[in-house]
């Protein structure tokens, strides 16, 4: 069950802050499963860099150019893979400690819909579109 903090009012109750945690389980698993993928490919790429094999090396100049662009999209992905895994693990954090689905600006709930489609939301929409 679900303690909250004294003074914390959570607007959801302990069936939708369940269904909550399912879903962002789900989206951690989700993205932890393309993360390992990405991440396997960077390492194959890197031990042949540290082998010297360049077989699986374009000879000509723009193909190297484009190989280097899709090594530098693999990292960028991992970071922002990264990024996100904290926040949903941050939104976790906040179903444990009842303030998940309280907006952190106004105090406000936080739609459902919004929840839904983005369920590591801090703030409710109002909040995010004047800082948007």
């Amino acid at each position: 069950m679900y303690r909250l903090r004294k003074g914390v009012h959570t607007v959801l109750d302990a069936k939708e802050l369940e269904y909550f945690e399912k879903l962002i389980r789900e989206r951690r698993e989700q993205i932890l499963e393309t993360h390992e993928e990405v991440q396997d490919e960077i390492r194959k790429e890197t031990q042949k860099d540290a082998a010297g094999d360049l077989s699986a090396y374009s000879v000509h100049m723009p193909d190297q150019g484009t190989d280097a662009m899709s090594r530098e999209m693999g990292f960028q992905l991992v970071g922002r893979e990264d990024k996100y895994l904290k926040h949903l693990d941050d939104a976790l954090a906040r179903i444990k400690d009842g303030t998940f689905g309280i907006c952190k600006s106004c105090g406000k709930e936080i739609g459902r819909k919004r929840l839904e489609a983005v369920p590591n939301a801090t703030e409710c929409i109002e909040c995010k579109s004047k800082r948007s």
